[in-house]
């Protein structure tokens, strides 16, 4: 094996190659974080890591505007796993055609949290999304297409149910698995 291929398929983090939001190549760290077998990703779309299709497109709209911008874009997600669990991800995203972004984008996954899968409910994981790139609830909510309120009353149960004070003490719990 030459050293590229030993650095892609060694890496501490997943790496995926996808072409308008299909899996294309992933290294094994990606497929091992995710609890498949590589086979089983390659070909596939990237809807299969997501609850509902439209959290699948919010993903998508959230980041294609930095992609058309920068050719570049990073946050922190929620991911399925194959067994129903959930981990919590730092995404890396570089398009090669910026054109059109997501025609072929090369990826990065480094999971945050490595304790005991975290349930959240697919209207969580997008407030817990938002909180984590920063997000105000206003400006969560906007992006949403929610109230305000709407998001203060999850983010409130979030705040209750893992019995921390504010949004940088849930993220830290979500994180380390406190």
């Amino acid at each position: 094996m030459d050293w590229d291929m030993l650095a892609y398929e060694a890496a501490p983090v997943g790496i995926v190659a996808t072409e308008h939001r299909v899996i294309r190549a992933c290294n094994r760290s990606f497929a091992e974080m995710l609890g498949y077998a590589r086979d089983a990703l390659v070909g596939q779309s990237f809807r299969l890591l997501y609850d509902t299709a439209a959290e699948f497109e919010q993903v998508r709209d959230i980041g294609l505007a930095p992609l058309r911008l920068d050719n570049a874009y990073s946050d922190e997600r929620m991911m399925r796993r194959a067994d129903g669990g959930q981990i919590w991800c730092r995404f890396r995203a570089q398009t090669l055609t910026p054109e059109d972004p997501l025609a072929r984008l090369i990826m990065s996954f480094a999971v945050i949290h490595e304790g005991p899968p975290v349930s959240l409910s697919p209207r969580e994981r997008q407030v817990v999304g938002g909180l984590g790139r920063g997000l105000t609830s206003k400006e969560i909510a906007r992006e949403l297409g929610l109230s305000p309120r709407t998001v203060e009353d999850v983010r409130a149960r979030l705040l209750k149910r893992f019995a921390v004070r504010n949004a940088a003490e849930l993220l830290a719990h979500l994180t380390i698995g406190g």
